[in-house]
């Protein structure tokens, strides 16, 4: 078994509602379990400033899928929650979950880069990560408090 990061993300179509969807579904993958989640967090866009806020929260899961077997069940999630993927980045969405964290694994694949290619810059990421795994690291052992640490938070609160 695995252990893996999920980050959640919703400001479109009833967000709350979104992401207890999205956690319903993930509960239920194939050879998964659900370990733990964050308390939900309100944080502004990031990109276009334009949208509503963002509800995001973070889940650690226990699996027996591929990297990229995972993303195919989360990708799955967001279109069947009307995720619509139009190539423009930051905009807003019914459902983002993004893998941050597979165990120690660092991959670089076409389709998925883990960790998170942009961790070390999203505090509302590392936030509710760090609220379920206070002692998590990088793969290279850089301790994920210690990137928070260097990001400003004053805009996220609890949902």
């Amino acid at each position: 078994m695995s252990r893996v990061w999920l980050a959640l993300g919703s400001n479109q179509a009833d967000p709350l509602q979104q992401v207890r969807n999205a956690l319903a579904a993930l509960a239920a993958l194939p050879a998964t379990r659900l370990l733990s989640c964050s308390a939900f967090y309100r944080t502004p866009p990031y990109g276009p400033q334009d949208q509503p806020d963002y509800l995001n929260a973070a889940v650690a899961l226990e699996t027996e899928l591929l990297p990229e077997q995972l993303l195919d069940h989360t990708q799955r999630i967001e279109l069947e929650q009307d995720r619509v993927r139009n190539g423009l980045r930051w905009g807003a969405r019914t459902l983002d979950l993004d893998i941050m964290l597979f165990d120690n694994l660092t991959l670089a694949t076409p389709r998925l880069t883990v960790p998170h290619y942009d961790l070390h810059n999203r505090a509302f990421m590392l936030l509710p990560l760090l609220e379920i795994a206070p002692d998590a690291t990088l793969p290279d052992g850089t301790p994920l408090r210690d990137l928070l640490a260097h990001l400003d938070t004053s805009a996220i609160s609890r949902w």
